[in-house]
């Protein structure tokens, strides 16, 4: 989901799980399509409250047989690139106060998630709306920890092998950018009940990564920010036709990619898998 989008060190000499690690059985699948053209497609969360024991022998072997690494992003622990790119997209002066740009039922759920998180309205004065948005979602994700997330494992995992960005932060962040403020203020309006909600669906979705449980994912994938039409549209269906896209293109060049995206990206009608399966190529889970 968009929440774990925001964003491990792990020893990875060893590939079952060490002291300290929850166990992780995550989904891989295998896409065979036409001309002997292969790749596998790995789904990863981006932050994780604790490190998780992802390697095995099927993910270990995909990872040896492929000879290309496709990330979101090459670089997701280069803080100081991500602030300088953040500080040039998010910021505009005369934005005025947070309150007056979310729906009048949602203000005092805004309060509430402001407190929480030790944020004032005054803050975001020269933020712009979806940077806002994003921001409470951080802050009301603490417990995650970014430095376990499992895009970095798996580029530590792959060094030395060649590796293709599929967005980069800037393309990612300019989604978020190119957004109309209607749809911007959607999101923030998503992000805020979502923060109110009892439970933890971060907590949740982390949950069923470790044990592969895609129907729970792609249960995900139709709520929240996501139940918006537009919001889908920018945020998920589009990109994942985008990296559709260029799998196929990478395959057609001869490379047999170990495409690493967040799971979410590959679930349901509108996932990666079920996009590769239209244009012809045999997918199946592996894992």
């Amino acid at each position: 989901m968009m929440r774990t989008a925001l964003g491990i060190v792990l020893s990875l000499s060893l590939s079952g799980c060490s002291a300290g690690e929850d166990p992780a059985t995550p989904a891989l699948w295998q896409a065979d399509c036409p001309g002997e053209r292969q790749a596998w497609l790995f789904g990863t969360v981006h932050a994780l409250e604790r490190p998780a024991g992802w390697r095995g022998e099927i993910i270990d072997n995909a990872m040896s047989a492929s000879d290309l690494l496709m990330v979101e992003l090459a670089d997701p622990g280069d803080g100081k690139a991500g602030a300088a790119i953040w500080e040039r997209l998010a910021k505009s002066p005369g934005q005025g106060s947070l309150t007056a740009r979310i729906a009048p039922d949602q203000r005092e759920k805004l309060g509430t998630v402001l407190s929480k998180s030790g944020l004032d309205d005054t803050d975001f004065a020269e933020v712009e709306t979806w940077a806002a948005a994003l921001t409470l979602a951080s802050a009301t994700s603490r417990h995650l920890d970014s430095g376990n997330g499992i895009d970095r494992a798996v580029i530590a995992a792959m060094r030395g092998k060649r590796i293709e960005e599929l967005e980069g932060r800037l393309g990612q962040l300019s989604i978020f950018d190119s957004l109309p403020e209607k749809e911007q203020r959607d999101l923030l309006n998503a992000v805020v009940l979502d923060a109110a909600r009892d439970g933890d669906e971060a907590a949740d979705i982390a949950a069923a990564w470790r044990r592969g449980d895609m129907t729970a994912i792609s249960r995900a994938t139709t709520n929240g920010m996501l139940a918006d039409p537009q919001l889908r549209e920018a945020l998920f269906t589009a990109r994942n036709r985008s990296w559709s896209a260029r799998v196929l293109a990478a395959m057609d060049r001869g490379s047999k990619p170990f495409v690493a995206v967040g799971a979410a990206h590959l679930a349901g009608p509108q996932g990666v898998p079920a996009l590769l399966r239209a244009s012809g190529c045999a997918v199946e889970r592996a894992q």
